[in-house]
C-alpha cells in the first residue's frame, strides 16, 4: 500500500508540472476580451466588480500580482494564476480518478496489490486527467483570467477532499475533513456559485460509507437533503446575511439614531458570540445539551437561514420546523451540534472575504461597479438584482404581456422594500435610511417550467422570437406555449445545442470556433468520421466548405474517442455490483448538478452574446473520470485474452494514452494564445482615438473592459473619462462620473445630486405640439380652444437644449397636456438646439466648416431616459465652454444611444466618432487625425510579430472593424486627393492585418478597389 500510494502521489504531481507547463506556455500575456479586463483590473488594485464580486479571486489575484514592479506585467501574473490553478484542478482529478479506480480494481482492500492492477490504476487516472487537460473548455479558461479556473479547482478540491474523509472516516478526528470541505465551500462562494453544485455528491458519499447496507428511502433522503443544504446557502446564509443584518442596521439608524454601519457591528458581534457559546456547550465539559441547542437555534436565526425568501408565513414554518427539530430529536446530539457549528463558523469565515467589496466601495476606487457600501446594496449586489429574474419553475413566456386596470395603469402582484441611504441637504444632518418600493407587475400568460420567454422591451427580443419559432416551432407568438412546445424547446435548445453541443466539443471533436447559430458551418461538433459527420449529423462534407471554415484552427477532430472511453468508464462501474453502482451515482450527480441541472436553472433565450460552454466545465469534469475509469474497463476486459495483468495493463494504458495525445495535438493552436494583446491593444486603440482630457462614451462588454484594463491596470490614457452608457441610467454610476478620476476631470453635469437620484430623473416623456394637436383635431377639439388642454408656450417646433435642461434639472418640469404622464417630466419638443459661438470655437480642430446652430432632432423616441438626458446635459454644458472639452462615441456604441447625432455631427477620428458643432468635412473623417492615430498610434495585437498568432472570433471580429476604419480614411483620403496618404494607409492595412491572420471578405474587396482606383493594380 505504501508503494502505490508513492507511486500514486508521484504520478499526480508529474500530471500537474505537465498540466502547468501546457498552460503557462499558451497563457494570453494581457488580458483577453469580455470580462477579464475588468477581473483583472479589479484583482490589481481591489476595486468593485459587477454583482456579485469575487473577493476571493481578488485577493488572490492581488498576490500574484506581488511578483511584478511592471504594469505590463499584471495581467501575465494573473493569468499564471489561472493556469496553476487549474494545474491543481487536474492534480485533484488524477488523485480522484485513481481513488474510484482503486475501488473497482481492488476492492476495499489496502494490501497486496499487483504490478498490474497499480498500472491500471495509475493509467486511468492519467488518461482521464490529461484528457481533461487538454479539453477544448477547460483549456480555454486556464489561460486567461476570469474565475472559472479558479472554481473549476475548488470544485476538484472539495471532491477530492469527501473522498480523503471517505478514507480516513473510521478514524476519530475525521469530521476536520467536513470543516475543511465547508471551509472551502465558504470561500468558493467568494469566487462563484457553481462549486455548491458538488453538495449532492458529496451526501452521498457521506451516506454510502456510514451505510454498509444502503436503502433507496435513505438514498433519497440524503438527496433531498443535499438540495436543502444547497437552497440553505443559497437562498439562506448569501441573501440572509445581508437581511438580518439590514434589520439591526434599520433599528440602530432609524430607530435609535445612531451612525450608519452600527447595527452590522451589533449583528455581526451577535452572530459571532451566538456561534461561540453554541461551540463551548459542545466541547466543554461544563457545557449543556439544552443550552447547545438553544445556541444552535440562535445562530442558524441570525446567520439567516431560517429566514429564506420573503415570505413572513414561509419564515414562521422554518422557525417552528427549526424549534421542532432541535428539541425533540434525540439523535440531536452534542457531537452533531458541534459539527454543525464549526462548519457554520468556517462557511461564513470564508463569506466574511465578502467585507473587502463595501470596504473597498467606501473608498470610492475608480471601478466601482454598483457602489455597494452598506448592507442594503450589498444585499442588491450580491443577489445580482441588476440582472432581473429568470423564470424557472413557473413565470412568463414571450406571450406574456403587463396585465392593466381600466385606467391602463399597470397592476402590481407585490412590493419589495429596499433601502438607501438618505441624501444629506444640511451639515450635521442625521444618519438615515430611506424606504422605496420596487413594483412586481402582473403578468398574462403564465405557466408552470416556461421556458421560452422574452420581454419586448429586452435588446434582443427579435431574435430570441426567430429562435423560438426555429427551435421550438413557434408560430404565433401571441399565444402561450403549451408545456409540449416548452419542452421541445429545452430539448431542441437548451440541452442540445446549449449543453451537448458543448459537451461533444469536449470529448468528440469541434467543426470550428464560429459561434453556433444553428446552422450546418458554425460551431457544430463532429467527430472528423465522415459518414458520422455527413449522413448521420447533417452536416454535409467538412472538406468542400470555404477556406474561412475548412482552414479555421477551431478544427478540432478527436474521432469520438474520449467519449467512447466514458461510455465504457460508465458501462465498467454499472458491472461492478453494488459498490461500482454507488461510485457511478455520485460522479453521475456531480455529473448532472454541474450539467443539466445549469441548463435548467439557466433557462437561456436563443442566440447569447457568447458561447457559453464554460458553465459547464464541472459536468465535463465529471466525465472525465468516467474516461479515465474506462482505462481500467478495457484493461479487465482484455484479461479474458492476455492472461498476463501486467501486459494487458501497460498495452491498454499506453494505447489509451495516445488519446489525450491526439487531443493536444488538435488543440493546442486553437488554444495557445502566446503573442497576443489584441484585446489590450484595442481598449488602447479606443483611447489613443481621442484628444486629452476627453469624454469617451462606450457601451458593450467589449468596448468597455478593455479601456478599463489599460487604464485601471497599465495606466494608459488615465486622462480620458470613459463612460458606460448602461451604468450611465443609474444614479450610483452618475455620481461616479462626478468624481475626479487619475488625471480625468469629472462630467461636465450641473445637476444637484438630489435631482439626479430617484425616479424623477430616470426617464422623460418627449411630447410635441404636433401630437398634442392631431390628437385634439381628432377629438374635434377648435384650435382656439387649444390653450385649455396644454401649455401653449411649453410646447414648440424647437427649443434651445439649454433651456430643456435648466427646466430638467428641476427635477418638477411638467408642462400641461391632454395625455397621462403622470409624474413624469416633459419634453415638450423633439428638436432641440444648441446655439453655437462661431467666433470663439476651434473650428480648424474639429475638422469642420462653422454653423451657428446644432440641432438634435430626437425623432420618433417616444422618451428619454437617465443616460440620455445625461448626454444632453453634457453638451449643453460643452458647448457654453465653447468646446474646450472633446467628446466621443466608440464606434462600436449601439446606434440608437447616437442622439441621431451620426447624421450631421460625427468626425471619425480612428476607434471613436467625435462629436462636432460644425459641419464635418471629408465625408465625416478627420483625415489628419484618423491618419495619424491608425498609422502612428494603434497596437495590432502582435500581428506584426506573428501573422500566425491564434485570433478567435472575438478577435478576428475586432480586425474587421479595423479595416473597416482603415477604409473609410482611404476612401476619405482619396477624396481629398491625398493619394500618397491613401496608398500608405493601404499598405499599413494589409501588412499589419494580412489574410494570412484573419481571411478577408468585403473588407479585401475594398482595399482592392482602392488599389485599383489609385494605379496600384499589382497590389490589387
Amino acid at each position: 500500500m505504501k508503494k502505490y500510494k508513492l507511486i500514486n502521489t508521484i504520478s499526480g504531481w508529474v500530471v500537474f508540472v505537465v498540466a502547468a507547463i501546457v498552460y503557462l506556455l499558451t497563457i494570453e500575456p494581457t488580458a483577453s476580451f469580455w470580462d477579464c479586463g475588468e477581473f483583472i483590473s479589479s484583482a490589481y488594485k481591489l476595486e468593485v466588480g459587477h454583482p456579485p464580486g469575487a473577493p476571493i479571486f481578488m485577493l488572490l489575484g492581488n498576490l500574484f500580482t506581488q511578483f511584478t514592479n511592471d504594469p505590463g506585467q499584471v495581467a501575465k501574473m494573473v493569468n499564471s494564476m489561472s493556469a496553476l490553478l487549474s494545474a491543481f484542478t487536474i492534480l485533484f482529478l488524477f488523485w480522484t480518478i485513481t481513488h474510484l479506480t482503486r475501488k473497482l480494481v481492488m476492492g476495499e482492500k489496502n494490501d497486496a496489490f499487483s504490478l498490474g492492477q497499480t498500472i491500471a490504476v495509475i493509467g486511468s487516472g492519467l488518461v482521464g486527467a490529461l484528457v481533461y487537460t487538454f479539453s477544448d473548455t477547460f483549456w480555454f479558461s486556464a489561460v486567461e483570467g476570469e474565475v472559472y479556473a479558479f472554481s473549476s479547482m475548488l470544485t476538484a478540491l472539495v471532491f477530492w477532499l469527501i473522498l480523503k474523509w471517505e478514507e480516513n472516516a473510521e478514524k476519530p478526528d475525521s469530521d476536520k475533513w467536513i470543516v475543511l470541505i465547508a471551509y472551502i465551500m465558504g470561500l468558493s462562494i467568494g469566487v462563484h456559485l457553481l462549486n455548491l453544485l458538488c453538495i449532492p455528491a458529496i451526501v452521498m458519499v457521506y451516506y454510502y460509507k456510514k451505510n454498509e447496507n444502503p436503502t433507496w428511502k435513505g438514498g433519497l433522503f440524503s438527496l433531498f437533503l443535499s438540495f436543502g443544504l444547497i437552497l440553505i446557502l443559497m437562498y439562506g446564509i448569501i441573501p440572509g446575511f445581508t437581511k438580518v443584518g439590514g434589520w439591526f442596521e434599520l433599528f440602530f439608524v432609524n430607530t435609535l439614531g445612531l451612525s450608519y454601519n452600527s447595527g452590522v457591528a451589533v449583528y455581526l458581534i451577535l452572530l459571532v458570540a451566538s456561534i461561540v457559546w453554541a461551540l463551548f456547550e459542545s466541547i466543554s465539559d461544563k457545557g449543556d445539551l439544552k443550552r447547545a441547542r438553544i445556541a444552535f437555534l440562535l445562530s442558524i436565526g441570525l446567520s439567516g437561514i431560517l429566514f429564506i425568501g420573503g415570505s413572513i408565513w414561509l419564515w414562521l414554518v422554518l422557525i417552528a420546523t427549526a424549534i421542532y427539530f432541535v428539541f425533540s430529536r434525540n439523535k440531536l446530539n452534542i457531537k452533531f451540534l458541534n459539527l454543525s457549528m464549526s462548519s457554520l463558523l468556517v462557511i461564513l469565515i470564508g463569506f466574511s472575504a465578502y467585507a473587502i467589496i463595501p470596504i473597498r466601495s467606501s473608498a470610492n476606487t475608480p471601478l466601482d461597479l454598483n457602489s455597494p457600501e452598506d448592507v442594503f446594496s450589498l444585499g442588491s449586489y450580491l443577489n445580482r438584482e441588476q440582472y432581473g429574474q429568470t423564470p424557472i419553475i413557473y413565470g412568463t413566456t414571450y406571450a406574456s404581456q403587463i396585465v392593466r386596470d381600466n385606467q391602463g395603469r399597470a397592476e402590481i402582484s407585490k412590493e419589495k422594500k429596499t433601502y438607501s441611504r438618505v441624501l444629506k441637504t444640511t451639515e450635521g444632518q442625521k444618519d438615515r435610511y430611506m424606504e422605496s418600493k420596487i413594483p412586481t407587475y402582473k403578468y398574462s400568460n403564465t405557466m408552470l417550467f416556461p421556458r421560452m420567454h422574452t420581454y419586448p422591451s429586452e435588446p434582443g427580443y427579435s431574435n430570441h422570437i426567430q429562435g423560438y419559432e426555429i427551435w421550438g416551432g413557434v408560430t404565433d407568438r401571441s399565444k402561450k406555449p403549451t408545456l409540449f412546445d416548452n419542452l421541445k424547446f429545452l430539448f431542441n435548445y437548451q440541452i442540445n445545442f446549449m449543453y451537448w453541443r458543448y459537451f461533444m466539443w469536449n470529448f468528440s471533436g469541434r467543426q470550428n470556433d464560429i459561434q453556433g447559430d444553428g446552422g450546418i458551418t458554425k460551431g457544430n461538433w463532429i467527430t472528423g468520421i465522415k459518414f458520422i459527420d455527413g449522413p448521420i449529423l447533417g452536416l454535409g462534407p467538412q472538406d468542400n466548405i470555404a477556406p474561412e471554415v475548412a482552414d479555421n484552427k477551431g478544427h478540432n477532430k478527436y474521432y469520438l474517442l474520449p467519449f467512447l472511453l466514458g461510455v465504457i468508464g460508465i458501462i465498467y462501474q454499472l458491472n461492478m455490483k453494488q459498490k461500482g453502482r454507488q461510485s457511478f451515482s455520485i460522479v453521475f450527480l456531480l455529473f448532472f448538478m454541474t450539467g443539466l441541472a445549469i441548463v435548467l436553472y439557466l433557462n437561456q433565450t436563443p442566440y447569447e452574446p457568447r458561447e457559453r460552454d464554460y458553465a459547464y466545465a464541472g459536468s465535463f469534469y465529471a466525465y472525465a473520470i468516467w474516461v479515465g475509469i474506462g482505462v481500467a474497463g478495457i484493461s479487465r476486459y482484455l484479461r479474458n485474452y492476455i492472461k498476463n495483468t501486467t501486459l494487458s495493463a501497460t498495452l491498454v494504458s499506453a494505447a489509451c494514452l495516445l488519446v489525450p495525445l491526439q487531443m493536444a495535438g488538435q488543440n493546442w493552436d486553437d488554444h495557445d494564445r502566446s503573442g497576443r494583446t489584441l484585446a489590450r491593444d484595442t481598449g488602447m486603440n479606443y483611447l489613443s482615438s481621442v484628444e486629452p482630457e476627453a469624454i469617451l462614451f462606450t457601451n458593450g462588454d467589449n468596448d468597455t473592459y478593455p479601456l478599463w484594463y489599460a487604464q485601471e491596470t497599465e495606466g494608459f490614457r488615465t486622462d480620458v473619462r470613459v463612460t458606460n452608457l448602461s451604468f450611465l441610467q443609474t444614479e450610483w454610476y452618475v455620481d461616479q462620473m462626478l468624481r475626479q478620476a487619475y488625471e480625468s476631470t469629472p462630467l461636465p453635469i450641473k445637476w444637484d445630486r438630489e435631482k439626479y437620484w430617484g425616479d424623477a430623473a430616470s426617464a422623460a416623456f418627449v411630447v410635441t405640439k404636433n401630437e398634442i394637436q392631431n390628437v385634439l383635431k381628432q377629438n374635434n377639439i377648435p384650435s382656439i380652444s387649444y390653450g385649455q388642454y396644454y401649455d401653449v408656450k411649453a410646447y414648440r417646433d424647437s427649443i434651445p437644449l439649454k433651456e430643456i435642461m435648466e427646466n430638467l434639472r428641476t427635477g418638477q418640469y411638467k408642462p400641461a397636456n391632454p395625455f397621462n404622464t403622470g409624474d413624469t417630466q416633459i419634453i415638450p419638443s423633439n428638436r432641440l438646439y444648441l446655439n453655437v459661438d462661431t467666433t470663439t470655437t476651434d473650428w480648424a480642430a474639429f475638422n469642420s466648416r462653422p454653423a451657428d446652430k446644432m440641432l438634435l432632432n430626437l425623432g420618433e423616441k417616444s422618451a428619454l431616459y437617465r443616460q440620455e438626458m445625461m448626454i444632453m446635459e453634457m453638451l449643453a454644458n460643452i458647448n457654453d465652454d465653447n468646446w474646450k472639452r472633446p467628446i466621443y462615441y466608440a464606434t462600436t456604441v449601439d446606434r440608437n444611444l447616437y442622439m441621431n447625432l451620426q447624421n450631421s455631427n460625427f468626425s471619425l477620428t480612428g476607434l471613436a466618432y467625435q462629436i462636432v458643432p460644425g459641419i464635418p468635412q471629408s465625408g465625416g473623417v478627420n483625415t489628419e487625425k484618423a491618419y495619424d492615430n491608425l498609422m502612428n498610434k494603434f497596437r495590432w495585437g502582435g500581428l506584426e510579430e506573428n501573422p500566425d498568432i491564434y485570433l478567435d472570433e472575438t478577435s478576428r471580429r475586432m480586425i474587421s472593424t479595423f479595416r473597416l476604419y482603415f477604409n473609410q480614411l482611404i476612401e476619405a483620403l482619396i477624396k481629398e486627393g491625398k493619394n500618397d496618404k491613401a496608398i500608405a494607409a493601404l499598405d499599413k492595412a494589409t501588412t499589419v492585418m494580412p489574410g494570412k491572420a484573419v481571411a478577408y471578405g468585403n473588407d479585401g474587396i475594398m482595399f482592392a478597389r482602392a488599389y485599383y482606383r489609385l494605379g496600384e493594380t499589382e497590389k490589387a
